[in-house]
């Protein structure tokens, strides 16, 4: 049975993303887009708008064509939305790395995608250069320069005519993020400017944003939580974005204290720290409004603690890459049961279903979350198998995450039916792991699950057969992962087996894995 939202449809024009998300350039041309949250630096919405184009004539007069793929590998910048917006412009697809990432996931990437130039910052070069050695790029432009390659500044001074490429906004491609969807490795996710446009549009009604707010920028806009809803709903509704490379606490509340900042845009973790850390008390965050929690699910007990000890509303959506990202959330001014994910947005219809029958779950029962809407990926790039799982012939997503909707028709996240870890928000792969682990000349067979923790909500656990004869420690398993991957990948949590339970065609029985830790005694 469809469940169709509660909100009217909205109109999705037909137009680029880039030019949607621009319109404040005409509204509010003088008005703050962009500003660094540590220096001040700002940019108005007409220099974003005349830095975009600039960067579309550099891209195009280096050869770049629509179609063709730029990476992204950088932190938050206030240059970030003059990259993306750009290689957008020029009719090319950005494809946005993870900044945590090291030379070998960079590299898989780059290669995976087709990508023809590298966008990075100086700090990242090292990884950016070691990655384009496994996988070559024509170039590597360097936004705050560094010697042999070009800088963002070199880019914005050419005198190269405007480029005017004609946008299918229903097919053509904005960009390529990597999710591992419901399982395996990581895949390019296929978003199309419609979908983009959509999600914006989607939520508009819902958040009550425009010129007078300001939104901490801090969340990473490589993660399409960032991407869409902080960098693009932002500067369409003409909200300044007050940018942050990282998560530092003092930095920023700091900054929030300074400009003021009205929305905050979380995680979990981030939440936790505003609730509990004593650092807080030291600052004015009275401007604050609202608290909006994504990417992973956050304490009920927790947004309480945090409403209570900053005198504000705490509340949750709910989304996935391939849901550009978004398809639930709590809207502004709505009072809704802390812990729920909210409503259906405009335009988007639900479905639970039983994961074991494929029928659909009776009232009031939990079943796996299904939904179809314009923000629905156009699939998973050249793999029509992954998207065929995830994606069905009548446009239904299946998210892989089962859940309920109570009497007054709130949306709750209640488990996982996919196999995806996810610490501190971000997406960990068993498989991917799993594959780290076997190259181990010591380790014979392995396998990954997410298990409990304190820090991160959910943590990879590698349960490890060692080759017959070989000594081997959990420390030496856990520093052999570390050296291999991402920080938020790393295995936490380590136990020793003498088989990995399997079925015969060698699927591993992540539920016997999963039983065994929960009945390992506290």
């Amino acid at each position: 049975m469809s469940l169709s939202s509660t909100f009217p449809d909205v109109d999705i024009p037909d137009v680029s993303a880039t030019d949607y998300v621009l319109r404040a350039a005409t509204r509010l041309p003088d008005h703050p887009a962009v500003i660094d949250g540590v220096s001040g630096q700002t940019l108005t919405f007409t220099q974003l708008a005349d830095y975009i184009d600039r960067f579309a004539a550099a891209l195009a007069e280096r050869g770049v064509k629509k179609g063709d793929v730029v990476a992204v590998f950088s932190p938050n910048t206030i240059y970030y939305p003059v990259v993306f917006h750009g290689i957008a412009k020029a009719g090319a697809i950005s494809t946005t790395i993870n900044s945590l990432y090291g030379p070998d996931e960079i590299a898989f990437q780059l290669k995976d995608a087709s990508a023809k130039l590298l966008v990075t910052v100086s700090p990242f070069l090292d990884r950016a250069v070691a990655a384009t050695q496994m996988h070559s790029v024509e170039a590597i432009i360097v936004l705050d320069g560094a010697d042999g390659h070009e800088s963002l500044q070199d880019l914005l001074t050419t005198k190269a005519p405007s480029v005017e490429v004609e946008i299918d906004a229903a097919n053509d491609l904005i960009t390529l993020p990597y999710s591992s969807g419901t399982t395996g490795l990581p895949k390019g996710v296929m978003l199309t400017h419609r979908n983009l446009v959509a999600n914006i549009r989607q939520c508009e009604p819902l958040f009550h944003l425009d010129e007078n707010d300001r939104i901490i920028a801090v969340l990473p806009f490589f993660h399409i939580y960032g991407l869409t809803v902080l960098m693009n709903i932002g500067l369409a509704l003409g909200a300044p974005l007050v940018t942050l490379p990282r998560f530092d606490l003092e930095q920023f509340l700091g900054a929030l204290q300074e400009h003021k900042v009205t929305r905050i845009y979380a995680a979990p973790p981030m939440v936790l720290a505003l609730a509990k850390h004593p650092l807080v008390d030291n600052y004015d965050l009275s401007s604050v409004q609202v608290i909006f929690s994504g990417a992973a699910p956050l304490d009920q007990e927790l947004a309480l603690m945090c409403e209570r000890r900053l005198n504000l509303r705490v509340c949750q959506g709910y989304g996935m890459t391939e849901l550009s990202p978004v398809s639930h959330a709590t809207p502004d001014g709505m009072e809704a049961p802390r812990g729920c994910v909210g409503v259906a947005l405009p335009n988007t219809e639900s479905r639970l279903v039983d994961p074991e029958t494929g029928q659909d779950s009776a009232e009031g029962e939990r079943g796996e979350l299904w939904v179809r809407g314009p923000q629905v990926m156009k699939g998973y790039l050249n793999n029509p198998e992954a998207t065929a799982v995830t994606l069905d012939s009548d446009g239904w997503l299946h998210t892989g995450d089962v859940a309920l909707v109570d009497e007054d028709g709130f949306f709750w996240i209640v488990d996982r039916v996919k196999e995806l870890i996810k610490y501190k928000g971000y997406q960990v792969a068993p498989a991917e792991l799993e594959a780290v682990l076997l190259s181990h000349p010591s380790i014979a067979d392995a396998a990954v699950i997410g298990v409990p923790d304190e820090e991160g909500g959910e943590a990879p656990k590698a349960f490890v057969v060692p080759v017959p004869g070989q000594e081997l420690t959990a420390a030496a398993v856990m520093e052999f992962v570390a050296s291999k991957v991402a920080p938020h990948k790393k295995v936490r949590h380590v136990e020793f087996l003498d088989a990995i339970p399997k079925a015969a065609s060698g699927k591993i029985f992540r539920k016997d894995l999963r039983a065994r830790e929960a009945a390992a005694p506290a």
